[in-house]
């Protein structure tokens, strides 16, 4: 079947709308999904410039598509056509980790999102003019009218909820608030720190006010508008490090000591930095910025022997097929207004999307692909 899709051609182009063609019928464990909306997440402009290596050009990126199923392969189980989905993160299933229910650190977990091919045949679903294109970016791309994904990544979803606005929650919104929720776990009446106020830092901030219970929340970052948002949607103070010398000092000041958890989603190693020297002892500073590999960042080794803690988050240790309904349940009762972050982008306008991203005009751009 003929479909339009983003096209991203070589190493840092931007994406262009082009006619695909695309595998009519899913595979055995596979659906077919019509796409309705679908998020633009740092990972997807970082993988256009080749951060992770892969997958190969020409490539279709997206990775948090909500949509329609269309038609589903014969062993599928979970999902039927009509269902309403979101679209998430793929895992193998197999590996301890997996087996342990420990699914966002699959040992498979790169081959399975980043090689842009289905990881047992090495096959795409994807192809324009008879040339391959990958097109199983995070077992979806879903910068595309249709996919064809994994039951394994699909998540079916209740349909009062627009899928609109389902949207974004297969990555970015779903790491932020899982960071909080499943990983940092921080009690009542705790304090934490936010570097970065992006989607996902802002999805931490709204998780910590509406879901934890922490009583100060401190959102840094350099950006005035987003940290205006931030305040908004639960950060008790704000700190733009451009108006003080010295960010730990002031989060320490805030605290009495220092935070009890901070989280780091720059991916700026003078950031985390920061992070991990404002908490208190023993304080926990979770990683969710994703840095180029080969990356390295310089620690005070004095602080760890003092009980810190320093962890690395992929995904929010969210289980999706569990914690996307969470996360909706908790939209409906008005606890996590992820949408106020949300602006909506005609998919002819994705070039519009990625530049008001990057230029931070925009915390969490979504496309509208198709109509729901």
């Amino acid at each position: 079947m003929e479909i339009q899709a983003a096209l991203v051609h070589e190493e840092g182009g931007e994406p262009r709308l082009e006619t695909v063609q695309l595998d009519d019928q899913p595979r055995a464990d596979e659906v077919l999904v019509r796409v309705v909306s679908a998020g633009v997440c740092h990972t997807d402009l970082s993988t256009a410039d080749n951060f992770y290596g892969g997958p190969p050009y020409p490539q279709v990126l997206g990775h948090e598509g909500a949509g329609v199923v269309e038609a589903v392969g014969e062993d599928v189980q979970s999902l039927d056509v009509g269902d309403h989905v979101a679209m998430s993160y793929d895992f193998c299933g197999e590996c301890r980790n997996c087996r342990s229910g420990q699914i966002p650190y699959c040992e498979n977990l790169y081959e399975h999102n980043f090689l842009g091919e289905r990881v047992d045949e090495g096959t795409s679903p994807l192809s324009k003019d008879g040339e391959r294109v990958s097109g199983c970016f995070f077992a979806q791309s879903s910068w595309a009218e249709y996919s064809i994904a994994n039951e394994r990544n699909v998540v079916k979803v209740d349909e009062d909820i627009p899928l609109e606005v389902v949207g974004p929650l297969g990555c970015g919104i779903q790491t932020g608030a899982g960071a909080v929720m499943n990983a940092l776990e921080p009690e009542s009446g705790s304090s934490l720190a936010v570097f970065g106020v992006g989607s996902v830092g802002i999805s931490s901030v709204m998780a910590a006010a509406n879901v934890s219970s922490c009583t100060q929340i401190i959102a840094v970052d350099i950006n005035g508008e987003r940290l205006e948002k931030a305040a908004d949607l639960g950060a008790t103070h704000t700190i733009n490090p451009d108006a003080t010398d010295d960010v730990v000092g002031t989060i320490r000041d805030i605290t009495d000591g220092g935070a009890d958890y901070s989280l780091e989603t720059t991916a700026v190693p003078e950031v985390l930095g920061q992070a991990v020297d404002c908490t208190r002892i023993p304080g926990e500073c979770g990683l969710i910025g994703a840095a180029p590999a080969g990356t390295e960042v310089s620690l005070d080794m004095h602080t760890f022997h003092f009980g810190h803690k320093l962890r690395g988050i992929i995904e929010g240790d969210a289980v999706p097929e569990l914690f996307i309904p969470t996360l909706l349940d908790l939209y409906r009762q008005g606890r996590f207004p992820f949408d106020e972050i949300v602006t909506h982008y005609d998919f002819a306008d994705i070039h519009q999307a990625i530049h008001d991203a990057e230029e931070g005009h925009t915390i969490k751009p979504v496309l509208s692909v198709s109509e729901p």
